[in-house]
């Protein structure tokens, strides 16, 4: 059963996230689903709670939007909290070694917008280098991240491209977990 820790702030009005959830939900794969924003509106996150949820599964998925280049800033404080010295990292901090750590997460623009030329200047996984370093640091093992472009409305996208994209990318989160197990 793979763990999912949603950190979406406008969760009920995303069209991709929303259709990736649902469509995790719908499939055949075992899943926990756990919407921080939901849990934790006040971000007062209950570490020890957490910790015994991610001590339940071998598989931790990170489903967010990409926001100014980043993790929302719940998802930020979540492992600020929750990976806490001893339980994820020093010298009695090996709860989560071996666990399998895969971020998953939408963005707003195209693909071509992320070159080095391009209006981002990096590539996305450049950016992706602390959710690395996280994984490491706590004896994760890293798996690449899984991302879908072109969920914005702003950017010109309409609500159909933008869920009919997500279910692909659900579908590729839910291969990649099939073969995690």
């Amino acid at each position: 059963m793979a763990l999912i820790i949603l950190a979406h702030p406008n969760f009920d009005r995303s069209f991709a996230n929303r259709t990736i959830v649902d469509t995790l939900e719908k499939s055949n794969l075992e899943t926990e689903i756990r919407n921080i924003y939901q849990l934790y509106p006040g971000y007062n996150i209950d570490a020890k709670a957490e910790q015994e949820v991610l001590l339940r599964h071998h598989t931790i998925v990170f489903q967010y939007p990409f926001y100014w280049y980043n993790m929302p800033a719940i998802l930020k404080h979540w492992f600020d909290v929750v990976f806490e010295y001893q339980f994820a990292f020093g010298s009695k901090g090996d709860k989560l070694k071996g666990k399998n750590f895969v971020p998953s997460f939408t963005i707003g623009g195209a693909e071509g917008g992320y070159k080095t030329f391009g209006k981002h200047h990096f590539r996305v996984y450049e950016f992706c280098k602390n959710l690395e370093q996280t994984a490491y640091f706590a004896q994760m093992h890293y798996i690449d991240p899984i991302y879908l472009y072109k969920t914005s409305l702003a950017d010109g996208y309409t609500e159909d491209e933008i869920k009919t994209n997500a279910k692909e990318h659900a579908k590729k989160l839910i291969t990649r977990l099939t073969e995690l197990k």
